[in-house]
This record gives C-alpha cells, structure tokens and sequence, in this order.
C-alpha cells in the first residue's frame, strides 16, 4: 500500500487520526456518557436515600445474582454509556456503535480505578478498526461487531487488569525471546 492509498482509505472510512478528534470531540463524548450514567445513577440513588422514595432505593431488578436499584442500573451502564458516546463522536457506522457496548463494558470492568481512561483508549481504537472494517464484505452485518468487539476486549484484557494498574504484555523480540513490558494505567 501507498502512503496515498492509506490516505484515501482512510479518508473513506473517515478515520481522522487527530488530537482534536481524540482529545476533544472523544474526550468530550466519553464526558457526556459518563454523566448520563455514573453520575445520573448517583443523583437518582441520593434522591431516593434522602427523601426515603422506595421505588428509588429498593431494588428493581436481579441480573446474575446482583439486586440493582434504578441507579444502579445506571451506574452499571458506565462503561458501554461512554464507549457507545465516544463511537458516536468518531461518526462510527451502527454495526461499531452498537459493538462498543460490550467493549465499554469490558473496559470499564476490567480498568478498575483507571476505569474511564480504559475506555477511552479501547473505545477509540475498537471504533478505529470496526470503521475501517465496516462495509469491506458481504458479511458485514457478522464481520463488523465481531472485529470491533475482538479488537475492544483483546486490548482490554492486554491493557487494564482488575486494578487498574495496568497489565504485562509479552512480545516477542526479533531473535525469539519474550520481552517483558508492563504499562500502568491510573486514574486521573
């Protein structure tokens, strides 16, 4: 390929490789999801506590086990609520959107304290390679959340672990021997 070609295809599948497109429209998305989620879930669970309203501190539904409150639903929802807002911000087609779910989901959980900065670096490469993904076959409607979703979670489970301090990755040196990197992601 062609410094040309890549140009134009990436011009095609508009990945803009960009401080302004990562570091202010995604940065400011992932802002806006976090508020429709963490914090909107905090605000309804304090109304609830402070003027002792049932159908906000009693549990409404059980998933695996776990009884959530209506902001807990919504505080569970971090995680894909800021993956999916910073697809949305990348102008990713439907197929990437709706796939950042479970990579914001994955991300988020597995970022620990680092949490948010997790999914911002995961949801924006997944969403970079599900954009440039999209439309290339017949099968998109299989092809598309599957490289998106394997790209996301691959580098969320390479990146964050539980902790969020980050996690070791072995690649492999030219001459065949394992080299041990470690990265540390904190909060901010």
């Amino acid at each position: 390929m062609t410094k040309g070609s890549i140009k134009s295809f990436l011009e095609r599948k508009n990945i803009e490789i960009s401080a302004r497109r990562y570091g202010i429209d995604a940065l400011s998305a992932m802002a806006q999801g976090l508020f429709c989620s963490l914090l909107i879930g905090t605000i309804i669970n304090t109304i609830g506590t402070q003027f002792h309203i049932g159908f906000l501190t009693n549990p409404v539904c059980t998933i695996s086990g776990a009884e959530y409150t209506v902001g807990g639903l919504a505080v569970a929802m971090t995680g894909p609520a800021m993956a999916i807002a910073i697809g949305y911000a990348l102008k990713a087609p439907n197929l990437v959107l709706f796939s950042l779910a479970a990579v914001g989901f994955a991300a988020n959980g597995l970022g620990g304290a680092g949490g948010p900065l997790a999914v911002l670096i995961v949801a924006i490469i997944a969403a970079e390679f599900g954009k440039a993904a999209a439309g290339e076959t017949k099968v998109d409607i299989l092809v598309t959340p599957i490289v998106t979703i394997l790209v996301g979670v691959g580098i969320a489970c390479a990146l964050a672990d539980a902790h969020g301090e980050g996690a070791s990755v072995l690649p492999v040196h030219p001459d065949g021997l394992p080299v041990r990197v470690e990265l540390r992601v904190r909060a901010l």
